[in-house]
């Protein structure tokens, strides 16, 4: 248990280390275009 809680703590605070410090991060974020009928 202590093993498994262990691993997947180690792999959050990864997933964060690598979230905050991947430089220039926000210029490979696509959002989506949302255009309705009535927005022509």
């Amino acid at each position: 248990m202590t093993l498994s809680v262990g691993s997947v703590s180690a792999l959050l605070f990864w997933c964060v280390y690598k979230v905050m410090t991947t430089p220039d991060e926000t210029e490979h974020i696509h959002g989506f275009e949302q255009e309705t009928p009535d927005n022509d």
